[in-house]
């Protein structure tokens, strides 16, 4: 196991200060939440981002995701949705990340429909994510909640370097099962996105155990062998604990729950 948090969970932190974060907590991977408001998206220079790699080349944390907010099955034209993920693709690759994030956001669209639109958009960026050596990974998210939905669009695309984000807590809101789940999105899958919650109506970020996710059985699955995600949602919610202080804490946690079994 592999363990990273999302800059989700630090809103607005220096770059500088989240590769301390992240290498002061035992954690090796950082995914970064690529949005005007943080110090990370597609409007930085190349200069600007190659100050960015070297921070995290330097303290040893690897950049393992740009996350970003590009929606591929929505209604509208395919050419503004390219563009966007042709700008999160370069920006992943100047920064030396391995994916991109995209989220499905089909909204009220008939679901064939919905899967359709992404599939196609997806596989027009694939070529393109294989040249820049970028990964385009569709979370388990909105319209697309179970593992099953976006198994369906990835496995349309059919192309290495499309993938699967999988967020147990939208899985779990969907009713499926933590194996279900992994069994669908493993040939896809990009690694693991974890958190905690107390309840289906009130979803505010919890440290790690503290909630009712299922994160035991969907990390006795194959998918603790990569890499694990802390995506603690502390932007959408300000009562929240700070992150910070709860990040050496939930590495234990991880590690307990991702240790073989005996």
């Amino acid at each position: 196991m592999k363990l990273a948090f999302s800059t989700l969970g630090v809103p607005g932190m220096p770059v500088a200060d989240v590769v301390r974060l992240a290498s002061a907590n035992g954690y090796e991977g950082v995914e970064l939440r690529a949005h005007p408001e943080e110090p990370v998206h597609p409007g930085l220079t190349r200069a600007e981002r190659a100050l960015v790699a070297d921070e995290f080349k330097r303290g040893g944390v690897e950049i393992l995701t740009v996350a970003g907010y590009v929606r591929v099955a929505a209604e509208g034209e395919d050419e503004p949705v390219l563009a966007a993920l042709a700008e999160l693709v370069e920006l992943a690759h100047d920064l030396g990340a391995a994916n991109v994030r995209v989220f499905p956001g089909g909204g009220d669209l008939d679901p064939a429909e919905a899967d359709a639109i992404a599939a196609r958009r997806l596989g027009a960026a694939a070529p393109y994510a294989a040249d820049m050596d970028v990964r385009i990974l569709l979370e388990t998210h909105d319209s697309h909640r179970a593992g099953a939905d976006v198994a369906r669009v990835a496995g349309t695309v059919g192309h290495g370097r499309i993938g699967a984000i999988w967020d147990v807590m939208h899985t779990w809101l969907a009713g499926e099962d933590p194996a279900a789940s992994h069994a669908v999105l493993a040939p896809h899958l990009g690694y693991v996105q974890v958190k905690d919650i107390a309840s289906a109506e009130d979803t505010t970020p919890l440290a790690l155990g503290a909630g009712v996710l299922p994160l035991q059985e969907c990390l006795d699955t194959p998918a603790a062998d990569g890499w694990v995600c802390w995506e603690y949602e502390k932007r959408w919610y300000a009562g929240a604990a700070e992150l910070p202080e709860l990040l050496a804490a939930g590495r234990e946690y991880l590690l307990r729950l991702g240790a073989p079994k005996q």
